[in-house]
């Protein structure tokens, strides 16, 4: 096995501070030969570990991951990713978090619509379910965006908003399609100019982009959620891996991004460089955003130590993808964890992706 040489050859130069030097066994080793091991199993087929603490990072590749740099597809990693958009138009003043949605979306008004506030579809408040009931069948007619906005605009809210948490999909697709009224452009378009670029993640793409799709890596949908086509074998034309689903660029789980890339948009947050959002807005967004007694959420962003791995603090901030990623940051360690597989999220307990995860946070408190 190779670690040990890659270990002693790589990290002597990037990791000589006197800290990475007493963490590098526990953090690294132990965390990598978790995917090592998966790889090598065949449980996984592809993965990639990125680590940075302070001014040093590790990043290493595993399986069929062509490089360091391979571009997977996140799934829900994508929405703070659309809402860091979209927050960039707040920036701008374009709107205030308790406007309510009708304010841009006169249509979406009656039966307790009225008073879902844009905070709301951020914190996964407003009522609205995670997936339409039609999600399958729009997704087998190959159904643009705009048509999924359309039915979510006329769903029925589960309950009242800001009454309790549910997780909700539809609600960051609303909030997407308010970015792209504000800044008359589409999400795709918009996410890479307000957040791609300017953090110079040149290995990501709202959809597409500038690649094709040989260039990410595929996702083991045999494993897959039912709502991504998960053990239908008739699926293949619209699930994860199919040209409609990676063309699309669904902001709740569209984004396709190398590990690297990922951690400089947590860079963003927990050194509140102000590159995409102002250090106001950076900290709104990775604060606790609903009321005592529900989950806790910032705006597009999981908050708290559940936003995180076993070990990490109560300001961590993050988010998984049920394609099989996690990436989180603690700010009390200045801690950035990204770890990126093939192997969807609800194919195995515990995920390969936490186990190394796990490994990386609680030796970082030590």
């Amino acid at each position: 096995m190779r670690r040990r040489s890659f270990l002693q050859a790589g990290l002597a130069a990037s990791l000589g501070t006197p800290l990475f030097a007493e963490l590098r066994q526990e953090w690294l080793d132990e965390a990598a030969d978790v995917l090592a091991r998966a790889t090598a199993q065949g449980q996984v087929t592809s993965a990639v570990m990125h680590v940075s603490q302070r001014e040093v990072s590790f990043t290493r590749a595993f399986g069929k991951a062509s490089d360091e740099h391979a571009m997977f597809l996140l799934g829900s990693i994508s929405k703070p990713i659309a809402m860091t958009a979209l927050m960039s138009l707040f920036d701008k003043s374009t709107f205030k978090i308790d406007d309510p949605l009708k304010k841009f979306i006169p249509k979406f008004t009656g039966d307790g619509r009225d008073d879902v506030t844009m905070r709301h579809l951020l914190s996964h408040v407003s009522g609205l379910p995670d997936q339409l009931a039609n999600n399958d069948s729009l997704r087998r007619k190959h159904a643009p965006l705009s048509e999924f906005v359309e039915h979510a605009i006329q769903t029925p809210l589960q309950f009242a908003s800001g009454s309790k948490y549910q997780y909700s999909s539809m609600a960051i697709l609303l909030a997407a399609h308010v970015a792209e009224l504000l800044s008359k452009t589409d999400i795709l378009t918009l996410v890479d100019r307000t957040v791609l670029q300017p953090l110079k993640m040149t290995r990501s793409a709202q959809g597409l982009g500038q690649f094709k799709i040989d260039d990410f890596v595929s996702v083991q949908t045999e494993f897959a959620a039912v709502e991504a086509g998960g053990g239908d074998p008739t699926a293949k034309e619209w699930d994860w891996n199919s040209p409609y689903w990676r063309k699309l660029g669904a902001p709740w789980g569209g984004t396709h991004a190398s590990a690297p890339d990922i951690a400089r948009f947590l860079g963003e947050f927990l050194f509140q460089r102000g590159t995409v959002v102002k250090p106001e807005t950076a900290r709104l967004m990775t604060s606790n955003q609903n009321s005592v007694g529900l989950t806790p959420r910032g705006l597009g962003l999981n908050v708290g130590k559940g936003a995180g791995s076993v070990g990490c603090s109560e300001k961590t901030f993050g988010h998984t993808g049920s394609t099989g990623t996690i990436a989180w940051a603690d700010p009390v360690t200045e801690t950035i964890c990204v770890v990126l597989t093939s192997l969807p999220a609800r194919a195995v307990t515990p995920h390969p992706r936490d186990v190394a995860a796990d490994k990386i946070a609680a030796a970082a408190l030590k």
